[in-house]
């Protein structure tokens, strides 16, 4: 199998370096083909999504498809912009002289998705590695195989594999490709695995991003809308089942407003994915057994204030919110990514930021609050990857901010022209000129 790759490392490497991918016009060509085939394809990648995570194909089309059509619309609209050199200062120590920044692709991009946004987590990194000028391959998520098997065809049907290449297979296919020498690796997943793929890149000294999670706090403070918040938790918390990454892991509540807020979420649940959630056609399922057991073990912890009805045969696990929860629970060890969402009340913000401060640095932080040093004191105090206040997950939606995370919830960014400075070396010169 490893040969076969390094066959198609060597066939990539070969066609970079006839410059082709360097021509901002075939990066414009590329994206436009791109979207002919998203659009053509549509149908198809909705059914595998519904096939592959039950997902109805309006969800289907506004956090995958349409997600990253409106990525690529931005970019197609930028890419001559940045793609110029760029002049920047120079010291007058070096008298009459000029600086400049002339941006150049790394070359071969391994993009590793998830299975959770199966289509957009694929496709978003590969635009940006495209408008940069590099060749890809693209190693989707053997956990959906069905969107994995139309994202290959479309790609096939498309595009040289010399340029961009889907490889389908198991984690011994992600195993064979780390084993080759590409100018950058991006990943998406958990943690742990961007251990190993870190730790695999440092043979080759690759540089890599790495998107991963984490446990992502939620703070409702005293003085929020309440009626805002549960409505926003609610959606943000629940949508795709809980599996994103930035979804509210748990949720932090003033004492004095939970159990308004509690009675107001659970309105929420029941308006958003009906009185019973089983028989909601269009509720996302679980990704497989192994994740459903784990979820599962989560249910007897603390007190069920709604939801905790699953069906294994389905994989179904209903929007569940725990109260009564302690610090030192097991739903509070390691990032839920499910329908379930602890609550912990407090009294004392400051006591609530060094709580979070001890733990692993989140992908996101969520606020709710009408004040704005209470504002200032939690960003100004807690680091993490990017986040909202007033709302949940929107942060993520926008080409104008760059997403990523810090520490244990990853390293770089992308979206917009975070994806295009991700994929990109910038080239320093300074030329003397000689004084005639």
């Amino acid at each position: 199998m490893s040969e076969n790759y390094q066959g198609l490392v060597e066939r990539q490497r070969a066609f970079f370096r006839t410059g082709k991918t360097k021509d901002v016009e075939f990066r414009v060509e590329t994206l436009n083909k791109l979207v002919d085939a998203m659009k053509k394809y549509e149908n198809e990648i909705l059914a595998a999504l519904r096939k592959d995570l039950n997902k109805s194909e309006k969800e289907g089309y506004r956090t995958e498809i349409g997600f990253v059509l409106h990525e690529i619309k931005y970019i197609l609209d930028n890419v001559h912009t940045w793609a110029k050199p760029k002049e920047a200062q120079t010291p007058e120590v070096f008298g009459n002289a000029s600086s400049m920044l002339y941006p150049e692709p790394y070359g071969l991009a391994l993009i590793i998705a998830p299975w959770n946004y199966p289509f957009q987590l694929a496709v978003a990194p590969l635009i940006g590695a495209i408008c940069a000028g590099n060749c890809a391959v693209l190693k989707p998520s053997e956990f959906t195989p069905a969107t994995s098997g139309v994202l290959a065809k479309m790609v096939q049907e498309n595009f040289p594999e010399e340029y961009i290449a889907v490889v389908e297979g198991e984690a011994e296919t992600s195993t064979a490709l780390l084993k080759e020498k590409f100018d950058y690796i991006f990943f998406t997943g958990s943690t742990g695995v961007g251990k190993i793929i870190m730790t695999a890149a440092a043979k080759h000294l690759t540089p890599v991003t790495l998107e991963l999670g984490g446990k992502s706090p939620c703070i409702v403070h005293e003085d929020a809308d309440l009626d805002i918040a549960a409505q926003r938790i609610t959606k943000g918390k629940f949508s795709n089942a809980g599996q994103t990454c930035v979804a509210p892991d748990y949720l932090l509540i003033h004492k004095s407003v939970k159990d308004e807020f509690l009675e107001k979420m659970k309105g929420q649940i029941k308006e958003m994915f009906g009185e019973d959630v089983s028989k909601n056609p269009d509720f996302t399922h679980i990704i497989n057994d192994r994740h459903f057991n784990r979820l599962s073990a989560f249910l007897d912890n603390g007190i069920q204030v709604v939801g905790g009805d699953t069906e294994e045969d389905r994989l179904f696990i209903a929007p569940t919110v725990l109260d009564d929860i302690k610090w030192e629970d097991p739903v509070m060890q390691d990032e839920i990514f499910g329908p379930i969402l602890p609550v912990i009340e407090y009294d004392d913000l400051t006591e609530v930021i060094h709580k979070i401060v001890e733990r692993p640095k989140p992908l996101a932080l969520y606020l709710f609050t009408e004040d704005e040093e209470v504002e200032n004191t939690v960003l100004g105090n807690i680091s993490f990857g990017g986040g909202c206040i007033n709302d949940t997950i929107s942060h993520l939606a926008t080409p104008y901010l760059p997403f990523g995370g810090v520490g244990e919830s990853g390293m770089g960014s992308y979206h917009g022209q975070g994806s295009f400075d991700t994929f990109t070396h910038y080239k320093s010169i300074l030329k003397l000129i000689r004084a005639k």
